[in-house]
């Protein structure tokens, strides 16, 4: 481990819905962590030499048949451990506790009894508290040596604590913010139990990644994928920092893109960071290719596919300019601004399911012949903001909504032509404009826009009768892409909105509003 690195704190994850927001909690104590998956063994662990550990929830009982265990020779190896609700559960059998069903289940807001007030994880916190539960199960009696901290009125052991052996648990989830005093209980296991400073910020990620870049790059020369968006932004401003005139970042105009991106890549992020950049135009590669495809599966592999491709003759091109003929003039490395909730919602990092394929996790090309830099893999996207601003790149770049990678083409719910992607094009251009004018665009994550091109509906424009396509909105509020909430936008910017593209967006008779949370949603359609 590099001085730079930080010893991580490890979030396993036992199938928690909550797993990801525990390991944001825990960055938010400026303490690094990651998630890892149930099944990892105490050797495995031992391997990554974590400061501590945190034990997730899970919808599973620990007596059922296939239940997920845990390790018992992890809660010997003399790592601090905070096992949250099966976490806590998991840890109580593991001790020799009990585990019961009581027949009296909590859930949501939850009165708890904290009678461990002088102690180390739930020091300086009131005797009476608000906690969010989720649980059938009840951990009936604390293993032997651990002292019961807290308990409610359906829960005799809420909480318990080994300050001996750094063993800790609460059947309660500090992660959300219903549970009033959650931050400060993992504040207390991080800071006080296991003695972490919090001094995990931006800058240690930039340091720590430059490092690890020149080790991998070495003198060879690098391509970088530009899509107008916060993440290759970033992810390239991390490259060049690193490796300086041995990156070229390479933007595609694939036709896919929203109104005016081309400019702001050229204009604004060449003049802050002073890259080279060349831009390729492709819109008619990518629209032959993804002709009459519909899937949505289809069309994201498609499009990473004809990424690669295009890549790839970029760096040929860029071969043939370099002088001789020597390892420098080789171009083996693609940047690519991959985030956690890419790695996590595509299958990987902690044995999930796959719930979509991300243009830069599963939807590249199995023959790609090149080697990826993924300086943002672990970060979630708040945290590249911060890095963004850390590195000095524009606010007009690193305060942008999120935009996906496939760009419109997963926002045309059907078959992409170049006509409904100027559809599509106009109407976005709209929202976003309106957004801006009712100065909402600090207030919500991202706005998507969808068009739904195999829908059509009957309306009246002009005293006659239209069948048109609706567009869908799908203002969403978030921290990290993880779970997210549709946002309330005042009435009169959503009519405005809506009068504007009915109006101005020929072919589009209705505009509708998508409420749906995530989950079960998720922020993009396809």
């Amino acid at each position: 481990m590099s001085e730079t690195e930080q010893r991580p704190v490890l979030v396993v994850d036992f199938g928690a819905q909550y797993a990801q927001l525990i390991a944001r909690r825990v960055r938010e104590a400026n303490v690094y962590s990651e998630i890892v998956p149930h099944s990892i063994t105490a050797d495995e662990v031992r391997a990554k030499d974590p400061a501590a550990i945190v034990l997730s929830g899970g919808p599973s009982s620990v007596y059922e048949a296939g239940a997920p265990s845990l390790d018992g020779d992890i809660l010997d190896l003399g790592v601090p451990v905070l096992g949250i609700c099966y976490g806590f559960q998991a840890m109580a059998t593991a001790l020799g506790g009990e585990v019961a069903q009581t027949g009296q289940r909590e859930y949501g807001a939850t009165d708890v009894t904290v009678t461990g007030t002088d102690s180390v994880l739930l020091g300086a916190q009131p005797e009476s508290q608000v906690t969010w539960m989720s649980h059938g199960d009840s951990v009936a009696k604390a293993p032997e040596g651990f002292e019961v901290l807290a308990s409610s009125a359906s829960t005799p052991v809420a909480a318990f604590a080994s300050d001996e052996r750094k063993l800790y648990g609460v059947q309660w989830h500090p992660e959300v913010k219903h549970s009033v005093y959650g931050q400060a209980v993992l504040e207390n296991f991080l800071h006080r139990a296991a003695g972490l400073p919090g001094d995990w910020n931006s800058a240690n990620v930039i340091e720590e990644q430059v490092a690890r870049i020149q080790a991998q790059v070495g003198s060879s020369r690098v391509i970088a994928g530009l899509s107008g968006g916060v993440d290759s932004a970033v992810a390239a401003a991390i490259v060049h920092k690193a490796v300086g005139d041995q990156l070229t970042c390479v933007f595609v105009d694939h036709g896919l893109l929203r109104a005016d991106e081309r400019k702001q890549v050229e204009e604004d992020y060449v003049a802050s960071t002073g890259v080279r950049l060349i831009t390729i135009d492709a819109e008619q590669q990518f629209l032959d290719a993804l002709a009459g495809v519909s899937d949505p599966e289809q069309k994201r592999k498609i499009i990473g596919r004809e990424f690669i491709r295009t890549f790839e003759a970029a760096a040929e091109a860029l071969v043939l300019e370099a002088r001789g003929d020597d390892a420098a003039g080789e171009v083996k490395f693609l940047v690519q601004g991959t985030l956690y909730p890419d790695v996590v919602e595509s299958g990987g990092g902690s044995g999930t399911a796959n719930i979509k394929s991300h243009h830069n996790v599963g939807g590249l090309p199995d023959d790609m012949t090149f080697e990826l830099v993924e300086p943002l893999r672990t970060l979630f996207k708040d945290e590249v903001r911060a890095v963004g601003r850390e590195l000095g790149l524009p606010e007009v770049i690193v305060g942008r909504q999120p935009f996906p990678g496939p760009g419109l083409g997963i926002r045309i719910v059907g078959e992409v032509t170049k006509d409904r992607l100027e559809l599509l094009r106009a109407a976005d251009k709209i929202a976003r404009e309106e957004l801006t004018a009712a100065s909402l665009d600090q207030e919500i994550w991202q706005c998507p826009v969808v068009l739904l091109a195999d829908v059509r509906s009957v309306g009246v424009q002009g005293d006659g009768r239209t069948y048109g396509h609706p567009i869908v909105l799908r203002p969403v509020s978030s921290e990290d892409a993880m779970t997210a909430d549709w946002t309330r936008l005042p009435y009169d910017t959503l009519a405005k909105i809506s009068n504007r593209i009915t109006n101005e967006v020929p072919d589009v008779n209705r505009v509708v509003l998508d409420v749906t949370s995530k989950p079960p949603g998720t922020i993009e359609w396809e």
